[in-house]
């Protein structure tokens, strides 16, 4: 198996990986605003889309140059930003039936500030906790439960949403309890 040399160092800043996360970060508050103003229309889908495809294909970039320890922070900050501001955007529009958003909405935020905390532990230790595969598919289904509510195609069919985002909301505690018992094993192990 050929191992790939590392484009960039560990903790360079100034990565392609890095600048597509940054894109993701900048244009997060204007889909917050777009969801708030004009929820359903192909230009908020538009916007959303960019940001969700940025997220797959800084993975793609930062695999091929080399994972930095700023990338490992920006990236799920990005997500988070994206994800969360997306969901409570959604409440605040103030649609009737993306009021069911709010409990999936509160655990995802719990779930995520714990999963903060913990990493900020384990990295004061020297361990890192990197994103899991199916932590990866549970930020892909939140955003497809953004997705169905601003989709001009799906937004009226609000049950999708409700049921995509419930779906999300299973996959955010399951993960976090993996990370949970992961880490312990790896704190275990590290003394």
């Amino acid at each position: 198996m050929r191992t790939e040399e590392r484009t960039y160092g560990e903790s360079a800043l100034l990565t392609p990986a890095n600048l597509m996360t940054a894109f993701r970060l900048l244009v997060a508050p204007v889909f917050i605003y777009m969801i708030i103003v004009d929820r359903i229309s192909w230009w908020t889908s538009l916007v959303g889309f960019l940001a969700a495809a940025s997220d797959y294909f800084d993975g793609i970039v930062a695999r091929r140059h080399g994972t930095t320890t700023s990338g490992a922070f920006l990236d799920p900050l990005a997500d988070k930003v994206i994800v969360l501001g997306g969901l409570y955007a959604l409440i605040i529009s103030r649609t009737h039936g993306l009021k069911s958003f709010i409990v999936p909405a509160i655990i995802i935020t719990l779930r995520e500030i714990w999963m903060s905390v913990y990493r900020s532990r384990a990295a004061k230790r020297g361990i890192s906790i990197p994103a899991s595969r199916i932590a990866k598919w549970k930020t892909f289904v939140q955003d497809w439960a953004i997705a169905f509510c601003v989709l001009p195609v799906t937004a009226h069919h609000q049950w999708i949403g409700v049921a995509t985002i419930w779906v999300a909301a299973v996959m955010t505690v399951y993960t976090g309890w993996r990370y949970y018992v992961d880490g312990k094993k790896v704190l275990a192990s590290a003394g």
